[in-house]
C-alpha cells in the first residue's frame, strides 16, 4: 500500500540535511560502501546494536529507514546508538524511500525526504525521548517473545536432535582440530577490542582460527590468517575466501546452499554443512564434533537481547548449541573491558621513579655499584669544572 503524503511545497534550499544517498535493503551490505557525509537508506525492522555500530563507524549524516527502527517486539539498542552519535534517524518512511537513485543528492527536512523539489516520503524523526519511550514500551512485550523462544526451542530440538545429541550430519574437514584450542570470531559486539586483548593468547597457544562470514576479515585485519571460514558467504570478502583457509558453506537443511556458487566461481572447492540455525552455531558444533579441546568465542551472541536481535528463529539454535558445547566454551566477548587500563599517567610515572630509586639503593649496597657511582660522580665533577672554566674565562 502506497503511503499518502501530505501536501508540501518545494524543499527549503537552506534547511535540513542534504547529501548523496546510498540505498540497500540490507544494512550490512550498505555499510560496505557508505562514506562519511552521505545519507544511508535502509529497510531494517528493529535495528540491532551491531548494525547501528557499523553505521556509526561510517559517519553518515542521516539514516533513513523504510521500516520502524523499533517495532516494540523487544528493546533493541540500535536506535539509541544512532541518536547518541548525533546521526539523524528518520523512521517508518515506507517503501518509496527505497526508490531513490543511488548517489543522488537529497534533502531531509523535519522527517520529509525531498529529491529536488519532489517529496519522496515522510517519516518520524527519532530523538532521545522518543527512543527511550519506545524502549520502555518494548520491554513490556518481552513475555510474548519468551513464549515464542520456548516454542522455537522445542521445534528446533525436534528437527535437529540427531545433530545436537550425536553429531549426525557434521561433514568431514581437512583442518586439524582434534586436541587443539579453537578461536571462533564473529563480527559482533567488541570483537576488535577483544582480538587486541587476546593477541598474547593467540601467539602462545596457536589456536585454530575460524572466521564466521565477516569474522574471517576481522582475523585478517588483526594480522592473522584464518584456518577455516564458516558461513553462508554473504558478508565475507573475496580476499578472505582466497587466503587459503578451508571454506565450509552453511546450507539450508534441505541442502540448498546459495553461497556455494560464489565460492566455486573463485576456484574453491567448499565443504557443505546443512543445518538449521545460525552460522556461529554451525562453527561451534563443527569444532566440538572434531575434538576441540577448548572453544574461545569472540563477538558471538550470549544475552537475551542479542538472541532477539538474531530473530526468533535463530534464538533456539544459539541457546541449545551453547548447552551442547558445554564446558568447552569460553565467551571472550567483552574481555577488553575487563582488562581496560585503570592506571593513570601520573601513577605510572611515580611507579617508574620508585623503581629507579629502588634500583639505586640496591646498587649502592654492592661493591660494583659503589664503584659505578664513584665514576659517575667524578664525571659530573669534571663536567661542572669545565663549565666553570668556560664561563669564568668569558667574564
Amino acid at each position: 500500500m502506497r503511503r499518502r503524503l501530505r501536501a508540501h511545497g518545494p524543499a527549503p534550499e537552506t534547511s535540513g540535511t542534504a547529501g548523496a544517498v546510498r540505498v540497500d535493503p540490507r544494512t550490512k551490505n550498505l555499510t560496505k560502501r557508505l562514506r562519511p557525509g552521505e545519507i544511508a537508506v535502509i529497510d531494517h525492522l528493529d535495528i540491532d546494536r551491531v548494525s547501528a555500530e557499523a553505521l556509526v563507524a561510517c559517519r553518515p549524516l542521516a539514516v533513513l529507514n523504510a521500516q520502524r527502527s523499533t517495532s516494540g517486539r523487544y528493546p533493541n539498542l540500535g536506535p539509541g546508538i544512532l541518536v547518541e552519535a548525533g546521526i539523524t534517524l528518520v523512521d517508518d518512511l515506507g517503501p518509496d524511500v527505497l526508490t531513490l537513485v543511488e548517489g543522488r543528492t537529497v534533502r531531509v527536512v523535519d522527517g520529509a525526504v525531498y529529491d529536488g523539489d519532489t517529496l519522496v516520503a515522510e517519516g518520524v524523526v527519532q530523538d532521545t525521548e522518543s527512543v527511550a519511550a519506545a524502549m520502555e514500551e518494548a520491554r513490556a512485550g518481552l513475555a510474548v517473545q519468551l513464549e515464542s523462544f520456548a516454542a522455537n526451542t522445542m521445534d528446533y530440538l525436534r528437527r535437529e536432535r540427531e545433530l545436537l545429541l550425536d553429531g549426525v550430519g557434521v561433514p568431514e574437514v581437512h583442518t586439524a582440530i582434534d586436541g587443539r584450542q579453537v578461536l571462533i570470531v564473529v563480527r559482533g559486539y567488541h570483537y576488535k577490542e577483544d582480538l587486541v586483548v587476546l593477541r598474547p593468547y593467540i601467539k602462545e597457544y596457536r589456536p585454530v582460527l575460524i572466521g564466521v562470514d565477516g569474522g574471517a576479515d576481522a582475523i585478517l585485519e588483526a594480522g592473522w590468517t584464518p584456518d577455516m571460514i564458516v558461513g553462508d558467504m554473504d558478508s565475507v570478502s573475496d580476499r578472505a575466501l582466497t587466503c587459503g583457509a578451508e571454506v565450509v558453506v552453511h546450507a539450508y537443511r534441505d541442502g540448498r546452499a546459495p553461497g556455494v556458487e560464489r565460492v566455486e566461481k573463485l576456484g574453491i572447492d567448499p565443504v557443505v554443512f546443512p543445518a538449521t540455525g545460525t552460522s556461529e552455531d554451525v562453527a561451534m558444533l563443527l569444532a566440538d564434533d572434531k575434538g576441540a579441546e577448548l572453544i574461545v568465542a569472540v563477538g558471538t551472541h550470549a544475552t537475551l537481547v542479542e538472541f532477539l536481535d538474531k530473530g526468533r528463529a535463530g534464538m533456539a539454535s544459539t541457546f541449545l548449541t551453547r548447552l551442547r558445547v558445554g564446558g568447552k566454551l569460553i565467551d571472550a566477548k567483552g574481555v577488553s573491558r575487563l582488562y581496560r587500563q585503570r592506571i593513570s599517567s601520573w601513577q605510572l610515572a611515580w611507579l617508574v621513579v620508585a623503581g629507579l630509586l629502588a634500583l639505586g639503593v640496591a646498587l649502592a649496597s654492592t661493591t660494583a655499584g659503589q664503584t659505578m657511582f664513584g665514576l659517575v660522580g667524578a664525571s659530573f665533577d669534571d663536567f661542572w669544572s669545565s663549565l666553570g672554566t668556560l664561563f669564568g674565562g668569558g667574564g
